[in-house]
């Protein structure tokens, strides 16, 4: 038949075109690895660079691949060509099979080490001692807000921000059968179960809301429980033997989540770059809108400014800002030296490549 013929044509071109882009990725391998080589010494994680290198490839995409996709198969294709040169220990908030992971693999790519830690705290310990190279920690929500460990430990580190990403909380109700009449209880986090209120609400309204410490619990117990289900992301599904019941089943479509990458790493300009600040304010009238006054005089744009307890008794607060550009770009550089007059206390954070996804 015609159609036969058209097919084994088609998968013909398929299994060439494979067998020239196997040749290429080889070939960007040894070149990556030849550059490892001249670098020595420099680190092998240069976040500014990949930054670049995604958003050159984005900007060129025809599709019909979406940029979604594309920036996944780069993700990889970096990471293996990373660990040529270094295989590289990231720390996360665990355990195995939450969003924390996610946003690992959304950075880094599956050629690391994730090592999944029992708190924020953990996070900081292990990339703050060297036992890993870098550490993964949220620091907000858009519905939950800031997460307030985060904000306290950059306080002290000396650990920089060096990137960041932006995670789609995509919250999935999952269960050993599969099939939604079957569920009497849901197991999630506090946070995934209040995220998921409304639809529980409608659509399992006599089931009882379990909380428990993580999403990835969860679904353990939901693994045991014929009666149960579980909120959790995609990566749950397949790890714990479950079946989908419903994707996507959280109030907000737009819920998201924002990772740092923190170690010591310096990020050079990206092109595209946010700088992160810390600063406390003198406990006087008018003393926020002074410290604002040089980022504004400068035309810098601000695109958060989150407010903390100083923890001093004294109901003085920090001002945790992030702001567009590097800090060796010429007008932050100007708003920060100005700053470092005007505030008791400013630390900086970190200057790092914005998220390209």
């Amino acid at each position: 038949m015609a159609t036969n013929k058209e097919l084994a044509k088609l998968r013909a071109r398929i299994d060439a075109l494979d067998e020239r882009l196997l040749g290429a990725l080889n070939e960007r391998a040894r070149l990556a690895h030849a550059v490892g080589k001249l670098k020595q010494g420099v680190k092998v994680y240069r976040p500014e660079r990949e930054a670049q290198v995604l958003r050159r490839i984005l900007e060129k995409n025809a599709g019909p691949l979406g940029k979604a996709a594309i920036a996944r198969v780069y993700a990889e294709i970096i990471s293996a060509c990373r660990a040529l040169e270094q295989p590289l220990a990231v720390s996360y908030l665990g355990p195995a099979g939450t969003f924390s992971e996610m946003a690992v693999t959304k950075l880094f790519g599956g050629g690391v080490r994730a090592l999944p830690c029992a708190s924020i705290d953990e996070v900081f310990r292990q990339a703050e001692t060297g036992s890993v190279n870098f550490g993964v920690v949220p620091v907000e929500n858009s519905s939950e807000g800031a997460i307030d460990r985060t904000h306290d430990l950059l306080l002290s580190t000396p650990l920089k921000i060096c990137a960041e990403t932006v995670l789609r909380v995509r919250q999935n109700l999952m269960s050993k059968s599969g099939v939604l009449k079957k569920i009497v209880r849901v197991y999630s986090h506090p946070q995934s179960l209040a995220q998921c209120n409304q639809w529980l609400s409608r659509k399992l309204p006599d089931a009882e809301r379990v909380p428990v410490a993580s999403n990835a619990e969860a679904a353990r117990l939901a693994a045991k429980d014929a009666g149960a289900a579980a909120i959790a992301g995609d990566i749950a599904v397949e790890r714990h033997g479950l079946k989908l019941v419903a994707r996507n089943i959280e109030d907000d479509p737009n819920n998201t989540t924002r990772f740092l990458v923190l170690g010591d790493h310096d990020a050079a300009p990206s092109g595209k770059d946010l700088t992160s600040i810390v600063m406390s304010a003198p406990n006087r009238p008018g003393a926020v809108h002074a410290l604002l006054t040089p980022i504004a005089r400068h035309g810098v744009s601000m695109s958060r400014l989150e407010s903390r307890p100083a923890r001093t008794g004294r109901w003085e607060y920090m001002f945790y800002v992030d702001v567009q550009g590097h800090r060796q770009d010429t007008k932050v550089a100007k708003a920060l030296a100005e700053l470092e007059k005007l505030a008791p206390f400013l630390k900086i954070l970190g200057s790092y490549p914005a998220a390209v996804l």
